[in-house]
């Protein structure tokens, strides 16, 4: 169990890794002047290179979660209210990536609405997402 705890773990942490950048990306492509196309075209690469690792790297952190779960009954029984939560927290974890492959489109379609200082605040909620499902992981609340 051990052994597959810990992949979950390197997973989680590198599948957020992704997250964290991803937005900051958007920062950048926000501020990018119109007549700056080489930026703006290296970043949308670097974007869309990193949002199709970070969704790689999401599969292996949910296929070692699953494991855990089901395989040694981690979050069974009475007493696991935390492990709902924690659910619930990964399952915003997953609207937050298809919220930033819905930016991404609109990025390269050319259609951003949004301001860099809006995406220096949506950047910071898989910070708050990350704090609560290792909380909720660790301490066990309820």
């Amino acid at each position: 169990m051990l052994w597959v705890k810990s992949f979950h773990i390197v997973f989680v942490a590198s599948w957020f890794a992704g997250l964290f950048y991803l937005p900051r990306i958007f920062v950048n492509l926000a501020m990018v002047p119109p007549e700056s196309v080489a930026e703006r075209e290296r970043l949308l690469t670097m974007a869309r290179k990193l949002r199709r690792f970070t969704s790689f790297l999401a599969v292996p952190a949910l296929g070692f979660g699953l494991w855990l779960w089901l395989g040694y009954g981690i979050g069974r029984g009475a007493g696991n209210g935390w492990l709902h939560a924690k659910l619930a927290l990964v399952l915003l974890v997953l609207g937050y990536q298809h919220g930033c492959a819905v930016l991404l489109r609109r990025f390269v379609a050319g259609q951003n609405r949004r301001s860099h200082r809006w995406y220096r605040v949506f950047n910071e909620v898989p910070v708050l997402l990350l704090l609560g499902i290792v909380v909720l992981a660790v301490v066990k609340p309820f």
